[in-house]
């Protein structure tokens, strides 16, 4: 949906109160408003354009103004939908405004500039910026995969001379994303009228863009199909096999007999959920079916981006977040797989949804249900590690049951992370009082080695041969030690404290900084060693060797755990309302399962408190 929709003629009415305007718009839509910076912007980028579009005798062109990209929350400044002037068939046109008067490339890079207004921080080209927003709207609305038209962007950077950005203009254009300075205003008329016919009204093609149904294309799912199925070639043993080929049975019937199912997957750390999950989505991508993933997490959602797409970047669409359905089509999609699915929240209301969403809402898990004829919800009960996060199976089932959908349940039993050590995953559930029995002695296990050290230097220590051997080795932490943000130089502030010793977190944002990775990739970067995780960076990977150090929140008193409240410094464990004290021990045992089970080949375990790691020390052999 865009803020504002108006033909270039009657734009003028709106001049004045323009940015007003806009803004009133994006407080009903997403709930926030906009930055001083982003209005300046619209009072003086919008009307450039539309004087441009009235010289091009274009006063029936309907400008579609911070149109918001389908199932995400990019805004692509304006699409400019009309009727091409050769075919007569629809035609559009993105047009990404920039006000920069200087940029230049960034480090001899031909995809990232430096901007003079934003310090020289780099961003990306604006060519580059807007082909992705033709590709993405190209591969998730069904109207322009199924309907003839034309579909081009275009970089209009209004206030530059060439001279001033003679670097951003050597490369070389395409139809997706062609480049226009001030100085150029001429050759942008010219592009504009080639694209868009001066006789014809786009009002029919502006409907037909906001009608469309989103869901992902033929052409994207071929990709996908080639790039997550061939290029990772994974194999399915057992029930992992049996997993993939039910969910692909029942997208198979769904599609036959017009029903609806939900699956659930259970397993536990390292059973192959997400080993399935995306050989599915390869095989229903090759299929032609329309498949989404999704998480709740942004490490996992965007490492997969990373990983999935590593040779076509369009494929990153297809990994979605679980606040991505608010506004779904029931059954639009044929599956939609939702991995993680531990950590569904109660909603997916945010500071950035818009009003009449937020005032629609339902519950996450009741919009999951309705997106596909086959959601399929791959979980552990035990990895939910934070206050509000209710993806269990019984309140799928719950949901599922109210609203006429069936739910057919698979339970993974084999253990592929760990060393394929079961005996480990069980001793740890047990030692951590989320399985019966209470702890017991580590007996051993030739396939996984425990091992409790005195010191964190010396876990950091052990962990450093594997790392130099190559095998990928990470330390984490109990949230347990305050989190700075880098320093101005950019170097990182050792928070983690332990008597000498001191290490930073890994990064908090999507920038590396320092030579550390970005928060997203910091379990999966090499780079990522040194700094201590948490378990929001560290759910949901493996790595050979792991070092855990339980922090003060969680010690054993003589015969049992004691979880410590005021030791903890997770900012969502804060409030006592939200979290009372029965759930605060749950989550906190939650989180250090978590840690423990990130290893394949070894786990280190160091605890601050003395007492505790002498109990875990007896437990050795």
């Amino acid at each position: 949906m865009p803020l504002l929709r108006s033909t270039a003629r009657g734009f003028s009415a709106l001049e004045h109160h323009l940015a007003q305007h806009l803004a009133e718009q994006m407080a009903i839509q997403s709930g926030h408003r906009p930055s001083p910076a982003e209005m300046r912007s619209w009072e003086r980028s919008l009307p450039a354009l539309r004087a441009d579009l009235l010289s091009a005798g274009l006063d029936d062109v309907e400008m579609l103004v911070e149109y918001q990209l389908p199932l995400t929350s990019k805004r692509a400044d304006v699409v400019l939908a009309g009727v091409h002037p050769r075919t007569g068939e629809p035609s559009y046109v993105v047009v990404e405004l920039k006000q920069w008067s200087a940029a230049a490339a960034f480090e001899g890079s031909d995809t990232l500039v430096s901007v003079e207004q934003y310090g020289g921080r780099a961003v990306t080209h604006p060519a580059v910026q807007v082909e992705g927003y033709v590709d993405y709207l190209k591969d998730f609305t069904v109207m322009l995969a199924e309907r003839d038209h034309s579909l081009v962007g275009a970089a209009y950077l209004h206030n530059a001379t060439d001279r001033d950005v003679v670097d951003l203009l050597s490369r070389p254009g395409s139809p997706r994303g062609r480049l226009f300075t001030g100085q150029r205003r001429g050759a942008f008329v010219d592009f504009l009228t080639d694209h868009l016919d001066p006789d014809h009204p786009g009002d029919a093609a502006a409907d037909a863009l906001l009608a469309s149904k989103i869901a992902p294309s033929r052409q994207l799912l071929t990709v996908a199909a080639d790039e997550v199925q061939r290029r990772e070639m994974f194999v399915l043993l057992d029930e992992q096999r049996d997993a993939y080929e039910h969910v692909l049975h029942a997208v198979g019937r769904a599609r036959r007999s017009s029903t609806k199912t939900a699956v659930v997957v259970s397993g536990g750390p390292g059973s192959g959920k997400s080993v399935i999950a995306l050989s599915v989505m390869g095989e229903l991508s090759r299929q032609g079916r329309t498949v989404v993933h999704a998480t709740g997490s942004r490490s996992f959602t965007q490492t997969l981006r990373k990983v999935a797409g590593h040779r076509d970047p369009r494929v990153k669409g297809l990994f979605k977040y679980f606040n991505s359905f608010m506004t779904a089509e029931p059954n639009d999609l044929d599956c939609l797989i939702l991995d993680e699915a531990h950590r569904i929240r109660e909603t997916s209301v945010n500071r950035y949804t818009r009003k009449a969403d937020r005032d629609r809402a339902r519950p996450q898990v009741e919009e999951l249900l309705s997106a596909a004829r086959v959601p399929v919800f791959l979980l552990d009960q035990h990895q939910v590690v934070r206050p509000g996060e209710l993806g269990t199976a019984q309140e799928i089932e719950r949901f599922a049951a109210a609203h006429g959908v069936d739910v057919e349940h698979i339970d993974l039993d084999d253990q592929f992370r760990c060393g394929g050590s079961q005996l480990y995953v069980d001793w740890v559930e047990r030692l951590l009082g989320l399985a019966a029995g209470g702890p017991v002695a580590w007996a051993g296990d030739p396939s996984f080695e425990v091992t409790v050290v005195e010191t964190p230097g010396e876990m950091e220590r052990v962990l450093e041969e594997g790392h130099r051997e190559g095998r990928t080795a990470r330390m984490a932490a109990g949230y347990c030690w305050p989190w700075s943000d880098p320093r101005a130089d950019g170097s990182l502030v050792p928070d983690v404290v332990i008597g000498g010793w001191a290490r930073p977190w890994n990064l908090r944002g999507d920038r590396s900084v320092g030579g550390a990775p970005p928060s997203a990739l910091w379990a999966s970067d090499p780079a990522g060693f040194g700094q201590v995780g948490c378990v929001y960076t560290a759910q949901g990977f493996e790595y050979d060797h792991a070092g855990v150090i339980i922090g003060p929140d969680l010690v054993w008193r003589e015969d049992r755990w004691v979880a410590v409240r005021e030791a903890n410094r997770d900012p969502d464990f804060k409030s006592r309302t939200a979290v009372d004290a029965a759930d605060f021990d749950r989550l906190v045992r939650n989180v250090y399962k978590v840690l423990l089970t990130r290893g394949m080949r070894s786990v280190t375990i160091h605890s601050t408190d003395p007492g505790t790691r002498d109990f875990l020390k007896s437990l050795m052999p």
